[in-house]
């Protein structure tokens, strides 16, 4: 019986480290390399003409950065998993890879066979990159982040994702620099109970990164939604009453199949 292979699509614009990382995949029989490009304009080209299971893509490269394309590729091909990679490690870019829906990510420097494991359990369903919220610092960053959307959500009758009372103390543990074995004790419960309820903490921040970049996408053709003035000072046109609740309405309908699966 012949195994299909893992497609592979590569995006970086280092020539040797594309060149390392396809030497390093024709070396294994489960890996087929279907395309290499210099940019993610490109990869994104490649992507919508010839999907791959694993799309390997550099944060900062090109006009787009891996963050914006990985977005773009998860509402559009929600099958191929996508691989950051970057070359400097800091907890700004990961939350942000973690935010556009990266299944994985990964520093230049990383072992090669590392890799080759990564992209096998990402080629699996896996996202390994969740257990980068274990992380006090990113823990402590992902309950700030919901705190500071909240009044935004209440604007849109509660459209963005919240965290649950449990998701809350799972992750106020972890900032409190607990391990998971203290946390699953403390709260009665488990240590795969408790990686469930990371995976849908990753789930509504990606749904809340989406949800805000259509919101803004939608506020760029209205004189104004929220109160404000324009960088020059001068005071907006608002809309009325009326022309704000049919936005909202309309936003709720582009968002139901995002925040449905995660709330």
């Amino acid at each position: 019986m012949v195994t299909e292979k893992i497609k592979v699509l590569l995006s970086d614009p280092q020539i040797l480290f594309r060149e390392g990382i396809h030497f390093t995949l024709s070396g294994e029989d489960d890996f087929e390399v279907i395309g290499e490009t210099t940019s993610n304009e490109e990869a994104l080209a490649l992507i919508e003409s010839n999907p791959p299971n694993i799309a390997i893509l550099n944060m900062k490269n090109g006009k787009l950065d891996g963050q914006t394309v990985t977005r773009r590729i998860k509402r559009n091909f929600p099958s191929v998993a996508v691989i950051l990679v970057t070359d400097i490690d800091n907890e700004e870019l990961l939350f942000s890879a973690i935010k556009s829906g990266a299944s994985g990510y990964l520093t230049k420097d990383t072992d090669p066979d590392y890799l080759l494991d990564l992209i096998r359990v990402v080629a699996q369903g896996s996202q390994p990159i969740i257990e980068s919220l274990l992380i006090p610092e990113l823990a402590s960053r992902i309950l700030e982040e919901f705190e500071t959307l909240s009044p935004l959500s209440e604007q849109f009758n509660n459209l963005l994702a919240r965290l649950s009372t449990r998701e809350a103390e799972v992750l106020a543990g972890i900032a409190a620099g607990k391990e998971i074995e203290q946390i699953a004790t403390g709260l009665s419960s488990n240590e795969e109970t408790i990686r469930r309820q990371l995976r849908l903490v990753a789930n509504k921040l990606v749904a809340n990164d989406q949800a805000q970049a259509l919101i803004t996408a939608a506020q760029r053709g209205l004189p104004s939604v929220l109160p404000g003035t324009t960088p020059a000072g001068q005071i907006t046109e608002y809309l009325t009453r009326a022309e704000f609740n049919e936005f909202k309405e309309s936003l709720l309908q582009r968002f139901k199949s995002l925040i449905g699966e995660s709330s």
